[in-house]
């Protein structure tokens, strides 16, 4: 039987913005079957737990399921291989999920235009490093360069199958016009990790710390913020996980002989909603040096009461105002932003401003809009049946 709606996600295997999104958008349309490649329990949330999923045959691949990039050459199959049978299909989508046949009707939720295809050197990060990053670097630029043209071919077909397309920002909007000559209405999302709730304490850090929730990939420029952090001698907790772990912690240490005082950088990985929620609650501010195409930490930061330092750039822009919730600096530096920081340190913050601001990205703006889309779509369809 036909279902009403559809959801479809890349891959339910990690921590992030988009997972967040994928998950407010199975609470705008619960009940709903949620399409995806892979499944790591462990990895990601542990509400996708209590959604119905429905993976493709790659999810028997435990090695894929641990590490989808390894998976990247044969996403597109595997999706290809996945038959929706729904009157709407809303698809979260960083590359993959919209790709998804089957649907009578299609709506994207763009998160951005496949970074590996169309920003190539921010999703391979700087070319200079050490020895084992470089080498990293080229077998991964290597592998694209193989499969990019087929890829290519594959996302432009699947973005042109689409019956609407939404974007998360005007970041996006953007990069989805230049990639596929696409009109998007822009539909932010709201931030995801609200005050309401359980908190956990996470011992050995103090409050007062510098916080920055990103994984751990060369563009989202932590190395950044750690040395920032260390120059300012200021503590530093680092939320995220990713393969860039290692060279970050080297850094880290590094970075603490040479730094002012006995500031620290803590990376502690992946941690749990109520462990996040006492982080946020219990930091001086919030740092991000990252190209994003959409700045949602700063929101939740601010949904605790709590200003930001972000970089004047991409999604940043659209959800953080100068002296009203954050502050910006120009380049990701580290000197810069350690001015920054002081800057964010001596300013005395309105409490109701910060409040204003982030109920302007509320969620039931968000799900009000993306079941009026929906609807539109269904009507759509039922008049030209």
């Amino acid at each position: 039987m036909t279902e009403g709606v559809a959801l479809a996600h890349d891959y339910a295997t990690q921590r992030g913005g988009a997972e967040r999104v994928a998950l407010l958008l199975a609470q705008a349309f619960p009940g709903s079957p949620m399409y995806t490649t892979l499944y790591d329990a462990a990895g990601t949330f542990p509400e996708f737990a209590g959604l119905e999923l429905r993976t493709s045959r790659l999810d028997r691949v435990g090695v894929l399921r641990r590490n989808h990039r390894l998976a990247l050459p044969v996403l597109s199959r595997a999706v290809d291989g996945q038959q929706v049978d729904a009157d709407v299909l809303v698809a979260s989508s960083t590359g993959w999920a919209h790709g998804y046949r089957g649907a009578r009707r299609t709506v994207v939720y763009c998160h951005a235009p496949a970074r590996w295809l169309y920003q190539r050197d921010r999703y391979l990060g700087p070319a200079d490093g050490g020895v084992a990053h470089r080498a990293r670097r080229a077998v991964v630029a290597g592998g694209l360069a193989t499969v990019a043209p087929g890829l290519r071919r594959w996302d432009a077909a699947a973005a042109a199958r689409a019956d609407v397309y939404l974007a998360n920002s005007t970041v996006t909007q953007r990069a989805v016009r230049e990639a596929y000559g696409i009109e998007a209405e822009v539909v932010p999302p709201p931030p995801a990790m609200m005050p309401a709730g359980p908190e956990r304490e996470v011992p050995g850090v103090g409050p007062g710390f510098l916080l920055c929730v990103a994984r751990l990939l060369p563009y989202k420029n932590v190395d950044v913020v750690i040395e920032a952090a260390q120059a300012a001698g200021r503590e530093l907790v680092v939320v995220g996980a990713g393969p860039d772990r290692a060279r970050l912690a080297a850094l880290a240490a590094l970075a603490a002989r040479g730094g002012r005082g006995p500031a620290r950088a803590h990376l502690l990985g992946r941690v749990d909603d109520e462990s996040l929620r006492w982080l946020y609650r219990n930091a001086a501010m919030l740092v991000a040096a990252s190209h994003e195409d959409y700045g949602l930490s700063p929101l939740e930061a601010g949904a605790f009461g709590h200003p930001s330092v972000v970089l004047r750039d991409g999604g940043y822009l659209d959800t953080v105002v100068e002296g009203v919730n954050g502050v910006f600096f120009d380049a990701p530096r580290s000197d810069l932003v350690a001015e920054a920081v002081q800057v964010a340190a001596d300013v005395r913050w309105d409490d109701s401003g910060l409040a204003a601001h982030v109920d302007r990205f509320s969620l039931p703006r968000f799900v009000a809009r993306m079941r009026a889309v929906v609807a539109e779509q269904r009507a759509l369809d039922g008049a030209g049946r």
